[in-house]
C-alpha cells in the first residue's frame, strides 16, 4: 500500500524542528549535547580523583612528603628539603607539615599502615640531647646555679619531646605488628625516667636557688617535667577508655540483638516455618518463605558461623541456596564429628550430587553425613523419576567426572544407585579419614 503524499510531509520535519542526528538511538543534537556534557563531567570527576593527593601506606614516618612529592611529580629530597628550609622561617614548614599530615588521607587499601623510621625513639633521643646538657650543667658545683635562660628553654623542648614520644608509641606504634605494646611499654618507661630525673635535678637547683627569678624558674621547670610525666601516661589511659568504650558498645549491641533474635524467632520465623508447612515443600510460597528465613537467620546469627566451615556447615549452606532456585527441601543430618574442610573433593562431589537432585528430582532430598574412625561417608537420596548410569549419555560428564571420576582421583568411590524400593536415586560417596588428614595438613 503506498503512502500519501500529505502523510509523507506531515512526517517530514518542519523548519523549526531540528533534524536527526548521527546517534545510534536517532537523538537529537540536544540530546548529544547532554550526553556530551555529561561524559565530559565524568571524565572530569575522574581526573580530579586520579589527581586527589594521598599519603602511601608503607612509608617513613607519616608518608607525607612521599605523597606530596608523587602528587606534584618532583624527586622526594626535594620536597623533604623544602619542608626544611621553610621551618626555618618562623616555623611555616613546619606548620605546612602537620597541617597536611592532619588532612591528607591514605592511599585507597585494606592494609595497615606502616613506617620504617622509628619516629619514638628519635624523639627520645632529642629529649636526650635537650635534658642531659642541663642535668651536667646543674651539677657543675655545689652551690652554683646556672642562669635561667641557659636551662628554662632546653628543658621545655626535652619534655615535650618526651611527651610526643610517649603518644607517639600509644597511638600509632602500638597497632603495628613489628612494635606493639611492648615497644610502647619501653617507651613510656624511658620517657617517664628521663622526666623523673630531671624533676629531681631541679629541686636541687629549688634548694640552691638565690634569687627570686632562679627560684621561680627552678620551680615552674620542675612543675613542667611533673605535667610531662602525666601527659606520658596519658594516652595509656585514653587508649583504655577507648577499649573499654568501644567493649560496652559491642556488648550493648549483642543485648540488643539477642533481644531482636528472641523477639523475631517467636514471632517471624515461626510464622515463616508455619507458611512453609501449610504451603507444602514444592510449592512457590514455600520456596520464599525459606528464602526468607534464611536470609533473617543469616543475618541475626552471623557472627556465629566459622570462617572456614566444615563439610557439614557447607552443605547446609549449598542446600538453602539451592531451594531458593529449585523447587526442593534439603535435610542435612550429621553423624559424628567430620574432620573434612568445605574446600575438599568430598564436599565438591556432595555439592554435585545436591544439584543434580535439585535439578532432576525435586521435592524433598535427603543429605546424610556420618563420619566413623575410619572413613566419612555422604550419602544424597531424592525420591525423583531416577535414572540408570548406563542409560546417560556419554556427552552427559555430570555424574561420571564431576561425582565418581573426582572421587576416584581423590582417593575415595563414589556410587550412583537406585533408591530405596527403586524410587528415586541413592549417591554413596566414601572418603578414608587417612586421606582427609592428609589433605589438611596439606591446607
Amino acid at each position: 500500500m503506498e503512502t500519501s503524499g500529505s502523510a509523507r510531509a506531515a512526517d517530514a520535519p518542519g523548519p523549526g524542528t531540528p533534524a536527526a542526528s548521527g546517534l545510534p538511538g536517532g537523538g537529537s543534537a540536544g540530546e548529544a549535547a547532554t550526553a556530551a556534557t555529561a561524559a565530559t563531567a565524568a571524565t572530569a570527576a575522574t581526573a580530579a580523583t586520579e589527581r586527589r593527593m594521598t599519603r602511601p601506606r608503607a612509608c617513613v614516618a607519616t608518608g607525607v612528603s612521599a605523597g606530596l612529592a608523587e602528587h606534584l611529580g618532583w624527586p622526594v629530597w626535594i620536597v623533604r628539603t623544602a619542608f626544611i628550609v621553610g621551618s626555618l622561617a618562623a616555623g611555616a614548614g613546619l606548620l605546612l607539615y602537620l597541617w597536611l599530615w592532619a588532612l591528607t588521607p591514605w592511599s585507597p587499601g585494606d592494609e595497615r599502615p606502616s613506617r620504617s623510621a622509628p619516629v619514638a625513639w628519635i624523639m627520645v633521643s632529642v629529649s636526650v640531647i635537650c635534658l642531659v646538657p642541663v642535668w651536667v650543667t646543674q651539677a657543675s658545683g655545689p652551690g652554683y646555679v646556672a642562669a635561667v635562660g641557659t636551662w628554662f628553654g632546653p628543658t621545655l623542648a626535652g619534655v615535650v619531646a618526651a611527651v610526643a614520644a610517649g603518644a607517639w608509641a600509644t597511638f600509632i606504634d602500638r597497632a603495628e605488628s613489628i612494635r606493639g605494646p611492648r615497644h610502647e611499654l619501653t617507651i613510656r618507661i624511658t620517657a617517664t625516667a628521663l622526666l623523673v630525673v630531671t624533676v629531681l635535678v631541679f629541686v636541687v637547683v629549688l634548694g640552691q636557688s638565690t634569687t627570686t627569678t632562679k627560684t621561680f624558674g627552678a620551680a615552674f621547670t620542675a612543675l613542667a617535667a611533673l605535667v610531662g610525666i602525666a601527659l606520658v601516661f596519658a594516652p595509656t589511659l585514653i587508649a583504655q577508655w577507648r577499649d573499654l568504650t568501644a567493649e560496652r558498645t559491642r556488648r550493648i549491641r549483642e543485648e540488643e540483638r539477642s533481644e531482636i533474635a528472641a523477639h523475631l524467632h517467636d514471632s517471624v520465623l515461626q510464622t515463616l516455618a508455619l507458611i512453609q508447612n501449610r504451603a507444602g515443600a514444592t510449592s512457590e510460597v514455600a520456596r520464599i518463605a525459606r528464602a526468607q528465613e534464611r536470609e533473617l537467620r543469616d543475618w541475626l546469627f552471623a557472627g556465629d558461623a566459622p570462617p572456614d566451615s566444615d563439610l557439614a556447615t557447607d552443605l547446609r549452606d549449598y542446600g538453602g541456596a539451592l531451594e531458593i532456585d529449585y523447587p526442593v527441601t534439603f535435610d542435612v543430618v550429621v553423624v559424628g564429628e567430620s574432620r573434612e574442610r568445605a574446600s575438599g573433593e568430598l564436599a565438591a562431589a556432595a555439592r554435585e550430587a545436591m544439584l543434580n537432585a535439585a535439578r532432576h528430582a525435586g521435592g524433598e532430598v535427603s543429605v546424610y553425613v556420618e563420619s566413623s574412625p575410619a572413613a566419612v561417608e555422604v550419602f544424597v537420596r531424592d525420591r525423583g523419576p531416577g535414572f540408570a548410569l548406563a542409560e546417560v549419555p556419554g556427552d552427559r560428564l555430570g555424574v561420571r567426572q564431576s561425582i565418581i571420576g573426582r572421587m576416584r582421583r581423590a582417593g575415595g568411590t563414589g556410587e550412583v544407585l537406585p533408591g530405596a524400593g527403586g524410587v528415586g536415586v541413592e549417591v554413596r560417596l566414601h572418603y578414608p579419614v587417612e586421606r582427609t588428614a592428609s589433605e589438611n595438613g596439606r591446607g
